[in-house]
This record gives C-alpha cells, structure tokens and sequence, in this order.
C-alpha cells in the first residue's frame, strides 16, 4: 500500500517545518522535564502528575511522527507550477456567491495546510473539489448539507 501524498506549498512546508523543529528542541525538553519532576514525588501508582507527563510525551511523538511522515510523502506546489488562468491548487481565487451577492477569496491548499480561519481550503474540500480546474466567469455548484451553494470565479492567482 502506497502512502498518501501530501501536497504542500512552500509556506506550509515551512509552517510543517518550523512546527517540527519547535516540537522536537523545545516541547520535549519541558515534557521531558515534566517527567522527571513527577518521578521525584515518589510512587508513580497514583502519581496524576507523572500520568498527565506521559500522555503528553505520547500525544508529542505522536504528532512529530505525523509530521515527518508528512515530510517524508511531501510535494511541493511551486509557484511557477500553478497556472493562471484556472483554478488549481496552490491558486488563490476570489469568487462570488450567488445567493448573498458576497464575494469571497480563497487560496487552494493541499489538505496537510488547510485552515478555514485563514481561507485556506483544501482541494479534497466539497468547494475546493468544485473549483478545481475552472476558469474566470465558470459557475460552479457546490452540494452542502443545506443545499447546492453557487459560486463565480471572479479572479484566479497565484
């Protein structure tokens, strides 16, 4: 079974980066910290603070083991690679919805990168799926649980 592939652009390469970076010099040094500071209560049978310490050493290698598998299956979008003129990801892309008359902006990430607070969605997302591959003045339909949302691609970059 082949592993999945982790489209990246080269600021969420570096986000993932950074992140792995911070977790393996700083947040195992104060978990490991936490660990021994609760050994030198004594008896770890009914020791809360030595039971909170690992977990939290676990749910830390858990995650830096996430993220270098994501490094390891990662590929970089690069930005000479998105096109401009449809929508692709990587593509940031500025559309209108049609019920509420609003338009909208949002950059196309792979999903490792997707954040919806900063308008970064997903191409595996039901509206990133639906953009995907479109051009200026497409309409595309979008099924939501309310509904079908339709949007018009107003303007694609990069």
């Amino acid at each position: 079974m082949t592993e999945k592939e982790y489209l990246l652009t080269a600021e969420g390469l570096k986000k993932i980066e950074d992140e792995l970076d911070e977790l393996k010099t700083v947040k195992r040094k104060e978990v490991a910290q936490r660990i021994k500071e609760a050994l030198a209560f004594g008896d770890i049978s009914e020791n809360s603070e030595y039971d909170e310490a690992k977990n939290e050493q676990a749910q830390l290698e858990e995650r830096i083991a996430k993220l270098e598998k994501m490094l390891r299956n990662a590929r970089i979008i690069d930005d000479e690679d998105i096109p401009s003129d449809i929508v692709s990801v990587g593509s940031k892309v500025k559309v209108k919805d049609k019920e509420f008359d609003e338009e909208i902006e949002y950059t196309i990430v792979g999903s490792a990168e997707a954040d919806p607070y900063e308008a970064k969605i997903s191409n595996e997302s039901p509206v990133g799926r639906a953009l995907l591959g479109k051009k200026i003045g497409e309409v595309v339909e979008v099924q939501v649980p309310d509904g079908v949302i339709e949007y018009e691609v107003l303007n694609i970059s990069r």
